[in-house]
């Protein structure tokens, strides 16, 4: 299968891009669990949530775009068809649709929480604040690490990605870049970009548009996969990560959200009413081209 990686079209499974890992077998061994995070920087869960939870919700989230004109009228709403041009929906904060009942019921539900806490092995916490997208047509995610949006608080701070529903690859998926967290070729990545703070630095965030070049020059290998309603993938704050490019005419649901230990201090901008970032959206940033030159990344 032919997809598109950034800008660059690959082909699917292939040295290119590779194919996740399922740790879902692992789920009733936590320190198994640990390694797998350790060796890895992900785990993929499939069918961790409740699949009908999550299609209700991807329901109610169309629903809410087709009210908001962000749909092509007279399309099945669960198809979820972008208009000609299309046109986006905010969707990501501390209310509106991200928070409704039935999204809730998926983003804090008991299979989250109850998964967190026996990981962490106390309380888990997860932040207010909801990423909650619908990836349109030649959207994608560039390349970079979590840290450099939310590293102000618990070292164990995870991602955990959810999609809204059956999502095959070239509509967008999430793809995890093996080896980013742990191999020493990455070890002045992470501690240069990887320790720079978006609102803090006034750096853009993305490391680059262009995944490949992540392996290029720093080695490890990209995987990704298909998503199913009910799969979960969670990663810590230094695993490279990016998406393929949605080449469909069809929204790519999904949210981020975020856990841990609840205990640690968390990240202010995005736990109560916290700000969210200070600086970035609201002001001109410092190229990331300009300080990979400073970082000699």
């Amino acid at each position: 299968m032919n997809v598109r990686f950034g800008y660059r079209n690959v082909e699917f499974p292939s040295e290119t891009l590779g194919v996740l890992r399922d740790s879902s077998d692992l789920l009733g061994d936590v320190a198994a669990l640990h390694a797998r995070m350790d060796e890895d920087g992900y785990l993929l869960l499939r069918g961790l949530i409740d699949r009908q939870k999550v299609l209700t919700a991807r329901e109610t989230i169309l629903a809410h775009m087709r009210e908001n004109e962000a749909l092509t009228p007279d399309t099945p709403l669960l198809e979820g068809v972008m208009p000609k041009g299309g046109r986006s929906v905010p969707m990501m904060g501390r209310k509106g649709i991200a928070f409704h009942p039935d999204v809730l019921a998926v983003l804090e539900g008991s299979e989250l929480f109850g998964f967190f806490d026996r990981y962490f092995g106390e309380p888990s916490l997860t932040f207010n604040y909801k990423w909650l997208r619908g990836v349109g047509n030649e959207q994608y995610t560039g390349a970079h690490y979590d840290f450099v949006y939310m590293g102000q608080g618990s070292p164990q701070l995870h991602t955990t990605w959810i999609p809204f529903g059956d999502i095959p690859i070239e509509q967008g998926v999430l793809a995890m870049c093996v080896g980013s967290h742990n191999l020493p070729s990455f070890a002045r990545l992470r501690d240069t970009y990887g320790q720079m703070d978006v609102d803090r630095d006034g750096i853009e965030g993305w490391f680059t548009k262009d995944p490949l070049e992540i392996v290029e020059k720093f080695g490890g290998h990209w995987l990704t996969g298909e998503f199913y309603a009910g799969d979960v993938i969670l990663f810590g704050m230094h695993t490279m990560h990016a998406s393929t490019t949605n080449l469909t005419n069809r929204f790519r649901l999904s949210c981020d959200i975020r856990f841990q230990p609840a205990s640690h201090p968390a990240d202010k901008r995005w736990v109560g009413d916290g700000p969210g970032h200070t600086l970035l959206g609201k002001q001109e940033m410092r190229s990331i081209e300009e300080a990979r030159v400073a970082w000699g990344v």
